[in-house]
């Protein structure tokens, strides 16, 4: 709660991910309040441990934005530097899109690709993969651009080369949407196999699992406490 009072409204719907989800949801100015305010919980839970370095895809990177912004006020108020800087790391491809070509994977919308996926659902999710609806045959010029298929591949293909002769024979004519496919079917399958056994190997072994977050839990929860006394005392508040 504390950070909501370095925070305006205005600022939070100025957020260009809210802004897009707030439009994908239909909620015009019928916004809940707990949807708008979430990014200042996600603020909490970057600068509670202090993080410098954030992993997020494209889309979140006003998060990290927001993050410093709220941060800064802090430490302008406090007159301490308490809360450093957090930089986003974004990944070169960005956020992966579903299988069916729309721009947000989600499970709920059954367009996902799933980390435990069998063998058959990554050859299914892989041959249901949208590519070019206006390459019809194989001699067709076929376009790259919003082809999911080649998406994968420049996330996953480490065959860089190959991958760009393929994406031209393919923009010339004369390579089929089967000859991609099975490629980036082979590459998944490689990939995800040691995913899937090792997920499969930690279902058995319930009680270490539950050991481990029960432990980083803790951890977590001394060095979020921490700060949060830190924060408190340098803004002269009262102690919880």
């Amino acid at each position: 709660m504390l950070y909501f009072n370095f925070v305006t409204v205005a600022r939070l719907e100025r957020n260009p991910t809210i802004k897009d989800e707030i439009r994908a949801r239909g909620f015009g100015r019928n916004i809940p309040a707990g949807f708008l305010c979430y990014p200042v919980a996600q603020v909490a839970d970057i600068t509670a441990f202090k993080a410098t370095v954030v992993p997020v895809g494209e889309d979140q990177a006003p998060l990290i934005e927001q993050t410093n912004e709220i941060g800064r006020k802090i430490n302008s108020t406090s007159g301490k530097d308490i809360l450093p800087e957090a930089q986003a790391v974004i990944p070169k491809v960005g956020r992966l899109p579903g299988v069916d070509g729309k721009a947000k994977m989600s499970k709920s919308g059954g367009n996902a690709l799933l980390l435990s996926a069998s063998p058959d659902e990554i050859r299914a999710a892989v041959r249901a993969m949208f590519t070019d609806p206006t390459h019809l045959r194989v001699e067709d010029p076929g376009r790259i651009e919003g082809n999911v298929v080649f998406t994968y591949l420049d996330a996953f293909d480490e065959a860089k080369g190959e991958l760009e002769d393929l994406k031209l024979q393919y923009q010339r004519g004369g390579l089929g949407d089967g000859k991609i496919k099975s490629r980036l079917e082979d590459i998944l399958q490689v990939l995800m196999a040691p995913i899937r056994e090792r997920r499969e190997q930690l279902s058995k072994e319930r009680g270490h699992v539950l050991e481990i977050i029960r432990s980083g839990t803790e951890k977590a929860r001394e060095r979020t406490d921490a700060t949060r006394r830190e924060v408190v005392g340098a803004l002269r508040l009262f102690q919880l």
